[in-house]
Order: structure tokens, then C-alpha cells, then sequence
């Protein structure tokens, strides 16, 4: 597959320096950031969009904002159940819970009236909900349009508001600082990595310690639960990465490669397994290995996580800083740290489909594919797959990839077979 420039670009900016992005629904992304504890005047955050496609770009609408006084946004997780959504975000020393709860904002006549969405809808021809529907099933709906028996246009519009519930510390030390939280795809687990070198598995929601390993000698930079979440990848500042089984906390094997020169020192980055729809005994890994001394090339690399092996790798002349895997398992991104570079490769050849130069002005913090799983409908647009990028630049990009058109199979066969016949009555006719 060509490399293809984007079509995509600035969704959104924000007024403080981003470092975490979420996807919450298929149409609504969260980002966090700040600009920290000192008295600078940037603040301290979440905002939530609202994504949609106008036929011809991508277009974000704010519809939360959610200030955190002196705590920055570093890290953060979210996780859809069938009641209920969370966010867990990391802040300083602390991990901090809170429920998403949706609200229906509707306007006549100019007029804002605000209710929760759980809430039945009285007379004026909106659906009725009962409180047993999912929240995912209201959390997608759009605008609409209803005209009532004086034909007044009332509009109905998603909020989600962002409800503080409960903060555990994660990390302890001498400057304790949270660097990452995940939570497995079937939302029973979660894990929390820091500048205290020690792993900790929490039960979700209610966060209460299950395993606390210590897993390296220095600061942990990335965690990744397997799909089935029974494995847990860590990798750290020490150069090394580890597979953990998540039941027991004990130590699954390491994941170890040498260089080609035989000495150059690696350290990993980033890391996410791909979630597989075709084969699921396979267990693929992707994670992001940069070179100590920067001449050397960094590294896009796929494991198989069950033998410890590199399959495939991918060179970069620069520092790697930010992977992100589709749900589907069809695509892989990553983000550049000193050109903004941002990057789509198909997942099981490592191709590259897109490259977009100098996506942001300063290293890129986070990537995530626009979801195809979630419940509720996905934006309409004529995109493959699109991410969404963003950085210390306080900006949000989004990056796509449009659908190839091809001819049927069938049509090419047919056309083939009248070009021949064309060719033959042409030259009987010439007498060739």
C-alpha cells in the first residue's frame, strides 16, 4: 500500500499543554492536561468533543469542560459497562475516579433546559426512555430536530458531565508521580505504574489492591493489558519489559532482543497489544524502542508475545513517543518526538498507509484510532480508519485515511474478455 498525505487536520485547540487522550464513546473524545501546580495561569483539566464529518472534514464541538485546580492531567483510562462509564485519571500521586454521567441538553426558543438522560420525556414528542435502556445506547444519540404541535423546533443535545467519586494513591517515594493507568478490556482490573518502580492491579471500579509487584529498578513508562486480560505488559526506564500474569502477579517471562551492531543500548517506550478477530490463540504486541544514543535508529517493532520474538520492525531516524493500536487490529499509529510526525501502518505487514510531516509543531503525547466497536452509530465519513493526535502544542489533529475505490473483480474479467474481442474484430477487419 502508497503512502498517503491526510486529509484530516486541526480538529480543536485547547488552552494548556495535552498529555492524555481518551476515546469515550464513537463520536466523543476526552483530552487532559496542564499546565501544573505552579501559578502560571494555564489550567488544570479535561475537555470533552463531540467528533461528526460535514462530508468533507472532521469537525470537533466542546461540550465539557472540567477543570482540576492544581492537579495536571498526565495519564488516564476510561471503561464503557453496561450501567455505567468511568474515567480514571492520574493526578500527581493519586488515581482519580470519576462516573460520566450523560445529560440531555434541550433548547426551545433559544432556551437551555438540562436533565438527566435517564429521565422520561414528557409530552412534546421526544422518545420515551426506560431506566433499564444502556447508557452507551443514549450516550451516541445526536441532534434531532422535533416539531411540536405548533410547529416549535426544539433541539436535543449530549452533555456528559464528569462526577469526582473517589482518589487512591498509587504511587509513594520521594516524588511520587502516577505515569500510567489502564484498565483491561472486561473492566474487572486495573493497573497503575510510577516513579516507585512497583506494578499495583486494582479491582475496577472499586479500587482495592489485588497485587502489588515489584516489577523494575527505575519508573515505569507504559502499561498494556492483553485482550483477555490475563497478561499484563510493563515496561520501564531500565531498558526491560515484562509480561505479568494478572491473577497471581507473578512474572510471565521477558521480552529481550539484541541490535544488529550487537551493542547499542535500546530503551522501550511505548506498548499495545493488538486485539486479533481472525486468529485469537496468536498474541501480537507492538512497542516502541528508542535508541539511547540518538544516532543510533529507533524502532516500531511487532511481537509475538507468546514465544518472545520480534516479527516484523520498522527503522525511524528520530525519537519515538506515542503508539496507538485499532480496535479492529487493523492499523497501527505512532508519533515522533522532535518533528511531530504522525504515522498509520497497516498492523500485520507493517506497511505504511499514511504519513502526515510535522502534524504538530512539538513531540506528540497521544494517539487513538477512531473506534468501529463501540455500541451506538459511527461517524459517516469516506475514511478507512482515522486517528486522532495530540501534543504539547495544545492542539488536536485528526488523520485519515480515505477509502480506496477499486473495481469488482467480475468488472475486470469482463473488460478484459470485450478488450480481447475488441482486438480481434479490429485486426479481421483490417485483415491483419
Amino acid at each position: 500500500m502508497s503512502s498517503r498525505r491526510s486529509k484530516g487536520g486541526l480538529l480543536a485547540r485547547v488552552n494548556f499543554p495535552l498529555y492524555t487522550l481518551q476515546m469515550l464513546t464513537s463520536r466523543h473524545i476526552l483530552v487532559g492536561g496542564g499546565g501544573g501546580s505552579s501559578k502560571t495561569g494555564v489550567a488544570n483539566g479535561f475537555e470533552i468533543f463531540e467528533l461528526s464529518h460535514n462530508g468533507v472534514q472532521f469537525i470537533a464541538e466542546e461540550v465539557t469542560r472540567h477543570e482540576t485546580g492544581p492537579s495536571v492531567v498526565m495519564n488516564c483510562a476510561s471503561h464503557i459497562g453496561k450501567k455505567k462509564t468511568w474515567i480514571v485519571a492520574g493526578q500527581e500521586s493519586h488515581c482519580q475516579l470519576y462516573s460520566v454521567n450523560p445529560k440531555v441538553v434541550t433548547q426551545e426558543n433559544g432556551e437551555v433546559i438540562k436533565k438527566p438522560l435517564s429521565e422520561t420525556a414528557v409530552n412534546d414528542g421526544l422518545r420515551h426512555r426506560r431506566n433499564s435502556e444502556k447508557v452507551e445506547e443514549t450516550q451516541n444519540e445526536r441532534i434531532e430536530e422535533i416539531k411540536d404541535d405548533n410547529s416549535n423546533v426544539k433541539s436535543k443535545k449530549l452533555q456528559l458531565i464528569l462526577q469526582p467519586t473517589v482518589s487512591i494513591q498509587t504511587c509513594f517515594g520521594e516524588e511520587p508521580l502516577q505515569r500510567v493507568v489502564r484498565v483491561s478490556l472486561h473492566g474487572r482490573i486495573m493497573a497503575t505504574g510510577g516513579t516507585d518502580c512497583r506494578v499495583k492491579l486494582w479491582k475496577f471500579p472499586e479500587l482495592y489492591k489485588l497485587h502489588d509487584i515489584k516489577a523494575h529498578e527505575k519508573e515505569i513508562d507504559d502499561l498494556d493489558f492483553s485482550p483477555d486480560g490475563n497478561l499484563l505488559v510493563s515496561i520501564s526506564k531500565d531498558g526491560k519489559a515484562f509480561l505479568w500474569n494478572v491473577n497471581d502477579g507473578t512474572r510471565n517471562k521477558e521480552l529481550t532482543w539484541t541490535p544488529s551492531d550487537g551493542s547499542s543500548k535500546y530503551m522501550y517506550k511505548r506498548c499495545r497489544f493488538r486485539k486479533l478477530m481472525e486468529d485469537k490463540t496468536k498474541l501480537d504486541l507492538f512497542m516502541l524502542s528508542n535508541a539511547v544514543v540518538a544516532k543510533n535508529p529507533s524502532f516500531l517493532q511487532l511481537w509475538d508475545a507468546h514465544s518472545g520474538a520480534i516479527t516484523k520492525s520498522v527503522p525511524y531516524k528520530e525519537t519515538l513517543s506515542a503508539l496507538a493500536v485499532s480496535d479492529d487490529g487493523k492499523f497501527v499509529a505512532i508519533g515522533t518526538m522532535f518533528s511531530g510526525t504522525v504515522d498509520i501502518f497497516v498492523a500485520f505487514s507493517l506497511r505504511k498507509a499514511l504519513h502526515v510531516p510535522g502534524a504538530h509543531s512539538m513531540f506528540v503525547t497521544g494517539l487513538e484510532f477512531l473506534p468501529t466497536e463501540l455500541d451506538g452509530p459511527t461517524i459517516t465519513s469516506n475514511t478507512e480508519t482515522a486517528v486522532v493526535s495530540i501534543s504539547v502544542d495544545n492542539r488536536i489533529c485528526i488523520h485519515s485515511i480515505p477509502y480506496r475505490h477499486t473495481l469488482p473483480f467480475w468488472f475486470v474479467i469482463v473488460l478484459i474478455v470485450v478488450c480481447i474481442c475488441g482486438a480481434f474484430i479490429v485486426c479481421s477487419y483490417l485483415g491483419i
